[in-house]
């Protein structure tokens, strides 16, 4: 295991440079993991029956307890963002557990935490213009007109915290669990750095996706509300 970033070529395009990383090749892994789940999911749907079992049940407890989650975070007019958040959910899951697949987790890159990060920050523009309008565009000079830099700072501190909360504690454990490997003896790699990995992957990973999804949940729920009086 090695926390550098892997380039695996460059391909150049119309003048351009894209560079092909490790979080890039291992971003579209788990978006075909996702595809091809969704993929079954949809064939299997067409034979679903009304008493659940098997298959049927697993999918329909995850929606239950997703539409339970968007219930107990978000007001019922931004219940329609569901789809997307339950997605978000899962691509963050499946990458930040990555690691116990031997990948190189690609949400210990920053460029990969920053991009789903100001996706957020342009949904929270968004819905608080949907449904406060011209109140929201005022409430930056609030409380008079000498804070609008401040609180635009402000609205953009909000990204980067959120990218560096996600990316900082997945690169923290990307780079325990390199050194743990590094001074531990071949023959107990399966003893001690597997044990480790349960807590670094799965339960931090699960912790950062429920915080990470959370945190933006609240921040487009509390923009697109209007303060009271």
């Amino acid at each position: 295991m090695n926390f550098d970033i892997k380039n695996y070529g460059v391909l150049k395009i119309g003048g351009l440079e894209l560079w092909i990383t490790q979080t890039m090749v291992n971003t579209w892994i788990i978006m075909g993991i996702l595809i091809a789940l969704a993929i079954v999911t949809r064939i299997k749907l067409k034979k679903f029956k009304e008493i659940p079992k098997g298959f049927q049940n697993v999918i329909e407890f995850l929606v239950e307890t997703f539409d339970n989650y968007m219930r107990g975070t978000t007001r019922d007019n931004l219940m329609f963002l569901g789809n997307w958040f339950f997605t978000l959910f899962a691509f963050i899951l499946i990458a930040n557990i990555s690691g116990v697949w031997n990948m190189r987790a690609p949400t210990a890159d920053w460029s990969f935490t920053i991009a789903i990060a100001l996706v957020t920050f342009f949904m929270i523009q968004i819905m608080a213009l949907r449904f406060r309008k011209g109140e929201y565009l005022r409430s930056f000079l609030d409380p008079i007109f000498v804070f609008l830099p401040v609180n635009i700072i402000g609205e953009i501190a909000r990204p980067i915290s959120l990218s560096f909360r996600l990316f900082g504690n997945m690169l923290g454990g990307l780079v325990m669990m390199t050194l743990i490997y590094e001074v531990t003896p071949i023959f107990a790699h399966f003893v001690i750095p597997a044990a480790l990995h349960v807590y670094f992957d799965l339960f931090s990973g699960v912790l950062q996706t429920y915080i990470f999804c959370t945190l933006s949940l609240s921040f487009i729920n509390n923009s697109s509300l209007a303060p009271e009086a």
